[in-house]
Order: structure tokens, then sequence, then C-alpha cells
């Protein structure tokens, strides 16, 4: 059993950066495959980005590339979601996930993820 636990998420305005945390306690960090989701008021979950175990390679949405780095620490059992110039449609719940996927065209699918944190709340205002 893996928990994962978010943190900094808070209220920032557009143009701002932040940086999520997410931590890990139980399994082998460094076995899994980490992802970032998020999900807006009224709007279904959507896939942020994600680095993938083993090869470290990290894979984006469109939405969110050259402005969003995932990176991690296996040490620290941690991921983080660097988020730069960031836009009032960015405001979501950001939810990280943990799961055993080895191939780039799953990472966007979250029924592939087998754990998930509770969520922080980013808003950026205008």
């Amino acid at each position: 059993q893996v928990q994962l636990v978010e943190s900094g998420g808070g209220l920032v305005q557009a143009g701002d950066s932040l940086r999520l945390s997410c931590t890990a306690s139980g399994g082998v960090f460094s076995t899994y495959t980490m992802g970032w989701f998020r999900q807006a008021p009224g709007k279904e979950r959507e896939f942020v980005g994600a680095i993938v175990r083993n090869t470290g390679f990290t894979y984006y949405t469109d939405s969110v590339k050259g402005r969003f780095i995932i990176s991690r620490d296996n040490a620290e059992k941690a991921v983080y979601l660097h988020m730069n110039s960031l836009k009032p449609e960015d405001t979501a719940v950001y939810s990280c996930a943990a799961g055993q996927l080895n191939y780039y065209r799953d990472v966007t699918k979250s029924y592939k993820y087998d754990w998930w944190g509770q969520g922080t709340q980013v808003t950026v205002s205008s």
C-alpha cells in the first residue's frame, strides 16, 4: 500500500510560479511512474504530466508544455510539479498518482495508476 500526500497549493496571481510536492510512504518509490492530474470545477480530471520509472522520461499535456516541469527525488520519495507562468485556466485541484507503468502511451490514462493523493488546490487569479 502506498500513501501519497500533496502539498504546495495556494492562491497566486497570473504569471506567478508554484511548486507542488507529492511525498510517498510505503512501497518502493523508485519503481513507480508518477503522474500529475488536475480537475477543475465542473470538468473531468485531466492529465497534466508524468515522469516514468526507470527512464525518468517526462511527458506533458500540450497546455502546460514549456511552463510546467516534473522532477523526482527517489531518495526523498517525492515528486515535484514546478509550475511557471501560471494562468487562470490552470486553476484546479492537483493530484499525484503512482503506478507501475512502463509505456509512455499509458501515462495519460488515470485508470492505469494504482494510488492517488487527496489533492491540493491551486487557484490562479487574473
